[in-house]
């Protein structure tokens, strides 16, 4: 799946090498691609916005059990993320 960016209201967030590394380590890179562009969006900004690696590290683990779920988004339920 494709995610149409065009729609974007905030500012399209660059996805940071260690978060690529993450996503295809896990194999969650097509997991992360399935989620709406604003999600995808979301979760970049959310962890590039952390000054500390430490914090970053935590957004990103946090981000990647999300995504192994497949309903939850940013700590809330989200049925439509689940996964087909």
């Amino acid at each position: 799946m494709t995610s149409d960016f065009s729609s974007l209201r905030r500012p399209k967030h660059p996805m940071p090498d260690f978060v690529t590394q993450a996503l295809n380590e896990r194999g969650l890179m097509a997991a992360y691609k399935d989620r709406p562009a604003y999600q995808q969006n979301d979760y970049l900004g959310w962890i590039n916005q952390a000054k500390r690696q430490e914090t970053k590290e935590k957004r990103l683990a946090q981000m990647l059990v999300e995504l192994e779920a497949g309903d939850v988004y940013m700590n809330m339920k989200h049925a439509t993320s689940a996964k087909k």
